[in-house]
């Protein structure tokens, strides 16, 4: 650990940092950002003197003391220092010399027929025309729960801050949705089980097609035996995506054949890819991004289109995107080494290639409107000019792709798309700066209080109090499994005094309603009550599951309460004044999924994940507006699974200079959590100054051995009123 007080310049200001080097680059860029409002992933930091850059790999310990903050990424643009410059520069003339020997060399080693690479590309192209049946669309849209996906694809979209989305923002994250929907409603097939007992089967080799099977294009019949029955049992390979929507099973082929016709049913301009090294994929055209994105069923990956060549390892040659408007060569979409692909192009010369692929796409376009074709033909250039300007784009080296996950291991390893790790999945160690959207989640904590306050002065027993709870909890349950467009739930006024009567604790749930965006009323007989929306449907949605942990949270709180007195109305047991709305960065994040705000939404089933954390990783949390709070306490929740990924030692620290210095609020070590979604609340004994940055350190998980990674279920922070 080495002490450093750097000078940061920046246009025509300077800062000093304070820094200790133990903490790694990530943590200067954020002190960077805090004082410049330059995003971490947005900075060069150079040496000033030598314009050396300062990266993952620099010592911080010997370096100059004046760093320089000479390139800042506006809009796409980048300024680099001239060593940068000339690197880029000469890098990029090593790929095109590469690429002009490449494709010299195939002009030699390429067949001029072009007859076998349209052999294998045609019968597709009347493949992809099943997907434009309206049976086969109407089919498949009355299997999926549209309305479910839309309430999630607004709340995915409200939790990154957007609260009034538009269509097309609207349409590319119920794309998403529809593809997650997809991974986990179809079945991979590596042998299938027995159709009488169930058990475990053999391979026996293949079987003739039976006029049924037929029917729907399964040309080949696999079949396997009963390892305990001895009973065979066929397995088609369907090609017609119509019987795959009944059957929802298969491979890599079946998957992508029909996860294409799902999204040509929802109206997404679709295309089926076919990639000559033996995997097929979706592409979707997203008018929210102005481009085509890559969709991996399969994987339940999207717009990860290095995936095959940086994650399986694979060697790729020819990937062609087939549609009912044509046929593309976007290869280049998918690898960073064309002059390696080229090698490996040998079916045919690429002007041939283009001749095959210009003369299918005319096929296709023939009969469409003069309009309809130049709106084709413009997407079609621009894409080309994104797919070049991809070719020679850099890697994101920040982000790990992982090996092949679907399919047997064995086969897997075999066919050499297994990675580099078998847990391995996609992840970045160059986090962006996260907006928490979790207001709502405060306002659920401080709701409770009018209702555990009027159990307290009712002298209302526990295991009373738990059953009003329950029963708010099923009011809940009911809204939340009712259409989120027009939630609604009814309350009967029970007049009996011997119970508790709901009626006596309606005016105490003012807040709750409040916070869920909900509202009460009485019927005309004033026998019921009836919550309904009152605003927003999505922010209902996105307040329903927090309401709901919170619930089960205090009930089983309440549950280990003997009475309940004014001692009672305390933390932990009230969770009041949580910190909210402030932005998070941290050292590295699990994607899409274990992002780390996941870390503050409230929810039990999502969590942070850090790849590379097991060892060390931090995680910092910046007030809203520059806020000064004073912490007195802090909760952290164990995640849904992996024990060993818990959290032991860690060290929370504030600071109020922007991170140029920091104080330790607590330290924590040998720490266990004994059960999964298990909360542990801390009380900072010294809260000590105020601050607007608040920082974990987190030392070491439960079981470093067996884990490269750290989880978290969630982190709260509660502040002092004064």
């Amino acid at each position: 650990m080495v002490a450093r007080k750097f000078v940061v310049l920046h246009q025509d200001s300077t800062f000093p940092v304070d820094y200790d080097t133990e903490d790694g680059l990530e943590v200067l860029r954020f002190q960077i950002f805090s004082l410049t409002l330059v995003p971490p992933d947005e900075q060069k930091i150079v040496t000033e003197g030598d314009d050396r850059l300062v990266s993952d790999e620099t010592d911080l310990a010997s370096i100059s003391d004046k760093l320089r903050l000479v390139s800042i990424g506006i809009s796409g643009k980048t300024d680099k220092s001239d060593s940068e410059m000339v690197k880029s520069d000469e890098e990029l003339a090593r790929m095109l010399q590469a690429e002009e020997e490449a494709m010299m060399f195939q002009q030699y080693v390429a067949a001029q027929d072009s007859t076998e690479f349209e052999r294998r590309i045609r019968p597709y192209v009347s493949q992809v025309l099943m997907y434009e049946d309206p049976v086969r669309q109407e089919a498949a849209r009355k299997t999926v729960p549209k309305d479910e996906l839309e309430e999630k694809a607004l709340v995915s979209l409200a939790m990154e801050g957007n609260s009034g989305p538009r269509k097309e923002e609207q349409d590319y994250a119920f794309l998403l949705q529809l593809l997650f929907w997809f991974k986990r409603s179809f079945r991979w097939v590596n042998e299938p089980p027995c159709d009488g007992c169930g058990n475990k089967t053999i391979p026996q080799g293949m079987g003739n097609p039976l006029t049924s099977e037929l029917a729907f294009g399964a040309n080949r019949v696999e079949l396997y035996r009963c390892t305990f029955c001895s009973r065979i049992t066929r397995f088609p390979r369907y090609n017609d995506p119509l019987k795959l929507v009944e059957t929802k099973r298969g491979r890599c082929g079946e998957w992508a054949n029909c996860f294409t016709l799902y999204c040509r049913s929802f109206g997404y301009d679709s295309r089926w890819i076919l990639d000559f090294t033996d995997h097929v994929w979706t592409e979707c055209f997203s008018h929210s991004l102005g481009r085509w994105i890559h969709l991996d069923p399969c994987e339940g990956v999207h717009d990860k289109p290095m995936l095959y060549e940086k994650g399986w390892n694979k060697k790729l040659n020819y990937v062609i995107a087939i549609s009912k408007d044509g046929v593309c060569d976007v290869t280049k979409r998918y690898t960073k080494k064309w002059h390696e692909v080229l090698s490996r192009r040998s079916l045919t010369t690429e002007s041939s290639l283009e001749a095959v692929l210009r003369t299918l796409t005319r096929e296709r376009r023939s009969s469409l409107m003069p309009q309809v074709l130049s709106a084709l033909e413009l997407r079609d250039r621009n894409e080309q000019q994104e797919l070049e300007r991809n070719l020679h784009s850099p890697d994101d080296a920040s982000v790990s792709l992982p090996g092949r996950q679907s399919g047997d291991k064995e086969w897997r390893v075999l066919r050499s798309e297994f990675g580099s790790d078998e847990n391995c999945s996609v992840s970045s160690s160059s986090c962006p700066v996260r907006i928490c959207v979790d207001h709502h989640v405060t306002n659920i904590y401080d709701s409770f209080l009018p209702l555990l306050t009027q159990f307290v002065e009712d002298d209302i027993p526990v295991a009373r109090a738990i059953e009003v709870l329950e029963m708010i909890k099923r009011v809940l349950v009911d809204l939340k499994n009712a259409p989120y467009k027009t939630r609604k739930a009814r309350v009967t006024l029970d007049s009996d005094s011997s119970s508790l009567s709901p009626e006596q604790f309606l005016p105490t749930l003012g807040g709750l309603l409040l916070a869920l965006s909900l509202k009460s009323a009485r019927d005309a007989a004033d026998k019921s009550v009836t919550i309904c929306l009152d605003g927003e449907p999505t922010k209902t949605a996105l307040a329903l599951p927090v309401a709901l942990d919170a619930l089960r949270e205090l009930v089983t709180d309440l549950s280990k309460c003997q009475n309940l007195n004014k001692d009672s109305l305390s933390f932990p047991l009230l969770k009041q004044n949580r910190v909210c709305s402030g932005s998070v960065l941290a050292s590295g994040e699990e994607l899409p999924s274990g992002i780390a705000t996941a870390a503050f939404d409230g929810i039990q089933e999502s969590k942070w994940e850090e790849p590379n954390g097991a060892k060390g990783c931090w995680i910092v949390y910046k007030a809203l507006n520059k806020q000064m709070h004073q912490l007195v306490a802090y909760e952290l929740m164990s995640a849904n699974d992996a024990p060993e990924r818990d959290p032991k030692d860690w060290v929370l620290e504030g600071s109020s200079d922007g991170g140029s210095s920091w104080s330790v609020l607590d330290k924590q070590t040998c720490q266990v959590f004994e059960e999964r979604f298990q909360r542990k609340s801390y009380k900072i004994t010294s809260p000590g100054s105020q601050a607007n940055l608040f920082r974990f350190r987190f030392l070491a998980v439960r079981d470093v051995n067996s884990t490269s990674r750290l989880q978290l279920g969630s982190i709260d922070l509660y502040r002092s009123l004064h």
